[in-house]
């Protein structure tokens, strides 16, 4: 049997409980658009003595690839991050392949971070090619079909990529102790020119486990609002 003060305790928590999760739904929306975001999920636990906790997960399930018309988009079609580095020198991981020219002629982000260890594209090439493998290659007129290979747009996996850190975009990670160290994927056919990969957020549950916790939510606070009249009015008893 619980004291009032306990049910008051157990309902905020429960309440403070799935605002988190909200939040984290919330992201999901927010970043449905956002070249591949990957969906975080609250794992929602309730204990024996009633009390809600989660845990916070993380979806790497590919999403689905668009077609576009522009040369530098690349998708990952199978497991992996492509490696990027900051204009300061720090290493990142991402799955967004939206690049773009950028100074000095080298493949960069959106937000000018140098994909895998700089791969410069020659002012005046006629076309360039991305295969397949990550290998880029430039060509100087349309009877050069031999080309010039550039660089290679590297390609890893981690043991274990629930342990990676990501940010609030939900493009980009960092490598944790969790995580282990990042491994060179050789060989493979993932790369995909004039392609992206969207956001793997599901739009329909998003929008089911918001209207779940949002009546969940005004469901605690009501039996807050009648247990706090019930505890006033046994203090008034009690002064009476």
């Amino acid at each position: 049997m619980y004291s009032i003060q306990g049910v008051i305790r157990k309902n905020i928590n429960n309440a403070s409980s799935m605002f988190e999760r909200l939040g984290y739904v919330g992201t999901n929306f927010a970043n449905y658009s956002t070249n591949g975001y990957k969906a975080v999920r609250f794992e929602q636990m309730l204990s024996d003595d009633g009390y809600v906790s989660g845990t916070v997960r993380t979806d790497y399930q590919k999403g689905s690839l668009k077609v576009t018309s522009n040369p530098y988009d690349v998708a990952i079609d199978g497991e992996g991050f492509i490696p990027i580095v900051s204009p300061d020198g720090e290493v990142a991981y991402t799955r967004d392949g939206s690049f773009k020219r950028g100074k000095g002629g080298y493949l960069v982000t959106n937000d000018n971070w140098i994909v895998g260890a700089g791969i410069k594209l020659p002012a005046n090439l006629y076309k360039f090619q991305i295969k397949e493998d990550g290998r880029v290659f430039s060509y100087d007129s349309a009877t050069d079909s031999k080309g010039k290979c550039l660089g290679t747009i590297p390609l890893v996996q981690f043991d274990c990529c629930e342990g990676l850190q990501q940010d609030t975009q939900g493009n980009r990670v960092w490598q944790t102790d969790e995580s282990g160290e990042p491994k060179l994927v050789k060989n493979h056919n993932y790369i995909k020119q004039h392609y992206l990969e969207n956001s793997n957020t599901n739009i329909f549950t998003s929008v089911n486990d918001m209207l779940r916790l949002n009546a969940s939510m005004l469901a605690s606070m009501s039996v807050l609002k009648v247990t706090d009249d019930m505890y006033n009015k046994s203090i008034n008893i009690r002064e009476s």
